[in-house]
């Protein structure tokens, strides 16, 4: 059986990427053509689920999707009529979240199954992209109301013995940046701040290839004291970075591969493990 990956992505703003928004050309051109070969998908290699850490849900304790039949979440406003009649069809799974929750309890986590929960954007704009045929089951799984790096950490670290049942790990928020204010107000276009960005990008990046991942979980708790991480995540904004923190905990040993998209202006980079 194979080993499924690991992947945190970009779910650009909104339902942008499935309006074909310019701002989000690379974005798109990278679900639609090369995440799908990094899931294996249309081969023997295909996942047989995909647990899907969001940043749009967030709860005291792990908390999984159950449904069979999860109804989407359009959680956005004032964007043109059709973004609101956007369907995705892939079925839930409670079998799955049941592993899922038994997975988590026997790390010493206390997970909820949450079976009335459906799909917010962070789930069906990436996935609709990636996996247009709708064929793999998905569980959605919120992030912790903490937002502690090394909880977050430890969940993906108990997530990853899935991968070895061909269960994919999923983590869906921005996790380069995700800074609505700055993005809109020309600051980053400003020679300091980019200077500063640089910096936090190019740690962010040196820690995600960190192959120990004792030494990768050690270094991500202290990520609020890198340049440029306020900036990138301000306070109160933490929740689009927790994906990454996940897939960086169930990555194991193995070793971090990239794929950068420009999106609205922005560098945001795919971090992968398989």
């Amino acid at each position: 059986m194979a080993r499924a990956p690991v992947i945190s992505v970009c779910h650009g703003g909104g339902p942008m990427p499935l309006l074909n928004d310019p701002g989000h050309k690379d974005l798109i051109q990278s679900m639609t053509t090369k995440l799908p070969k990094v899931l294996g998908l249309g081969t023997d290699a295909a996942p047989k689920a995909i647990v899907l850490v969001t940043a749009h849900w967030s709860e005291r304790v792990p908390t999984i999707s159950s449904g069979k039949t999860p109804k989407l979440l359009y959680d956005y406003g004032g964007f043109p009529p059709e973004s609101y009649q956007i369907k995705y069809d892939a079925p839930g799974s409670p079998e799955i979240a049941k592993l899922v929750a038994d997975t988590l309890r026997g790390a010493g986590f206390q997970p909820e199954l949450n079976e009335e929960r459906g799909w917010d954007h962070g789930v069906f704009v990436p996935m609709k992209l990636i996996n247009p045929a709708a064929n793999i089951p998905i569980i959605q799984l919120a992030v912790l109301a903490s937002m502690s790096a090394p909880s977050h950490f430890a969940l993906g670290r108990a997530l990853a013995p899935l991968r070895d049942q061909n269960i994919a790990i999923l983590g869906s928020g921005m996790p380069s940046f995700h800074n609505l204010r700055l993005m809109f107000s020309g600051e980053i276009s400003k020679p300091a701040f980019l200077a500063r960005n640089k910096e936090w990008s190019e740690k962010l990046t040196e820690t995600m290839g960190i192959v120990g991942e004792e030494e990768r979980g050690k270094a991500l708790e202290r990520w609020r004291e890198w340049t440029g991480a306020w900036e990138a995540h301000p306070k109160g904004g933490e929740e689009h970075f927790m994906p990454l923190v996940v897939c960086a905990g169930a990555a194991g040993g193995g070793r971090v591969e990239t794929i950068k998209d420009e999106v609205l202006g922005t560098e945001q980079v795919t971090y992968y493990w398989k």
